[in-house]
């Protein structure tokens, strides 16, 4: 019988646990720039079900956090316009590892270094289950979606786009 590996903890699965959370761990082989739809491929998910965290700012360079599913993209005009904003943009890599505390391949919602505003596709919310970064790079947890509103206070938004 193969030994399960050992996993060990982040920011994100501690508050999970502490939370009485129930989730499920997937460890993958990382690759630099494979995004979602690597991690998809590789675990056997279907993209859509992959949740990404972008960390992005405000005109006033105010960070944000954005749930969108793996194989969209986020209408930044969109977004804006139903948050109340001027703009919203990406963070570049540095800026948000330091919003965050996580390296970018590796954000998690859970355990942020800052406190931000999250935002959720609200069609996330109606999967069963979805894989979101667990906190570090190559490291997925599966977990009821609501878990993102009840323990982050995500509001739901409709800004996505396909790739």
């Amino acid at each position: 019988m193969a030994r399960k590996q050992h996993i060990s903890e982040t920011p994100a699965t501690q508050l999970l646990r502490a939370r009485g959370i129930a989730f499920t761990e997937h460890p993958y082989e990382y690759v630099e720039h494979g995004g979602a739809q690597h991690s998809a491929a590789v675990l056997g998910f279907d993209p859509f079900t992959v949740v990404k965290t972008l960390v992005m700012q405000d005109q006033d360079a105010k960070p944000l956090l954005v749930l969108m599913h793996g194989n969209r993209t986020v209408s930044t005009k969109n977004l804006a316009r139903q948050i109340g904003t001027k703009s919203v943009e990406p963070c570049k890599p540095d800026v948000a590892n330091r919003h965050s505390g996580y390296l970018v391949g590796g954000t998690s919602p859970f355990g942020t270094k800052r406190d931000m505003p999250v935002y959720i596709e609200s069609t996330i919310l109606d999967l069963p289950k979805i894989a979101i970064n667990g906190g570090r790079r190559g490291y997925l947890v599966a977990i009821d979606p609501r878990v993102c509103v009840t323990l982050l206070c995500a509001k739901p938004v409709q800004c996505a786009l396909a790739e």
